[in-house]
């Protein structure tokens, strides 16, 4: 691991004393709660290592002693399955590739304020969960490309399908197969949606790429356009999605607020800024790590061998 911003670490690492499970640390987060808040503040991120949380039965009451109401993946884009109740698989995306650095759900109306990570299985080689400081990536961005997505924001165009297609359904979407329920989650989330005669849906939703942290008012580098933008994908997929689709009908696709493209300059800048910015840590089987969403934003790299890695929000 590296340090994150300045001479903060990122992520800050705790470690188990003796004898020290996945029962004691559930103890430890009710009991050290004010001064978990304060180091996450701080670092933006925090890894439990050795306390042996190895199960969704051990894991989700870690998580609930930080954020007793866990938050559905509700408009989620990533593909991913329910383990449990409350916990996911981190994705399933294929892991020959790399998954870009973003801020989760960023693009929703309400964020996830944290995220739970547990490793149960760490893979042979990569599979790391990069972390990079948000707050830093304001400060790394050339100012000209920070001055157009403050000013021009972000449009998240989704195109899902109603069981068949390519990308995810709004079944899996929205975890509901009730057309009622995703009308009113988008009335109530300020997101247009479009209804069409085959039961596909579309949905555009204009965010701000920097927003003010909801505790302590700084202001942080806050959105996936890059992720969704057709330029994330690599060429092979680019080239086979425009033989089948005009852009517009793309699975996922951003351009800014008022609807003009994003430059693929800019794109490729941002993606290198919070690479180059970026940290990481092997995975160790039992580890538990704990973010701050929007002090931190944290992407995969590729790996080989089994990798069991979950997810919980709060």
């Amino acid at each position: 691991m590296s340090p994150g911003r300045g001479a903060v670490p990122l992520p800050l690492v705790i470690r188990a004393a003796p004898a020290e499970d996945a029962s004691a640390l559930v103890r430890r987060l009710a009991e050290e709660t004010a001064w978990i808040n304060e180091k996450l503040l701080r670092h933006g991120a925090l890894l439990y290592r050795n306390f042996g949380v190895l199960s969704d039965a051990q894991f989700e009451p870690v998580c609930r002693a930080l954020s007793p109401e866990l938050k559905l993946y509700v408009e989620g884009n990533s593909p991913r399955d329910h383990t449990s109740a409350a916990v996911y698989t981190a994705t399933n995306y294929p892991s020959e590739f790399d998954i870009s650095m973003h801020s989760e759900l960023s693009y929703a109306h309400t964020p996830p304020q944290r995220l739970f990570f547990y490793c149960a299985t760490p893979p042979v080689s990569g599979g790391e969960t990069p972390l990079v400081d948000c707050r830093r990536v304001l400060e790394l961005l050339d100012s000209a490309v920070l001055q157009r997505f403050e000013e021009r924001g972000v449009r998240y165009v989704q195109n899902m399908h109603g069981g068949a297609g390519l990308g995810r359904s709004w079944q899996e979407t929205f975890e509901t197969t009730e057309r009622a329920e995703v009308d009113a989650y988008l009335a109530r989330s300020g997101v247009r949606g479009h209804w069409s005669d085959a039961g596909d849906l579309r949905t555009e939703q204009c965010r701000p790429a920097v927003r003010k942290h909801p505790f302590t008012g700084e202001r942080v580098w806050f959105n996936q356009a890059d992720q969704w933008h057709p330029t994330n994908l690599d060429e092979d997929t680019r080239m086979a999605l425009s033989t089948l689709l005009d852009e517009k009908d793309y699975p996922l696709n951003a351009v800014h607020g008022d609807g003009s493209p994003i430059a693929p300059e800019d794109l490729n800048h941002i993606r290198e800024v919070m690479w180059e910015a970026a940290v990481a840590f092997p995975w160790e089987a039992g580890d538990v790590l704990v973010i701050d969403n929007y002090y931190a934003a944290h992407g995969r790299r590729a790996y080989t061998g089994e990798r069991i890695v979950r997810v919980a929000m709060g």
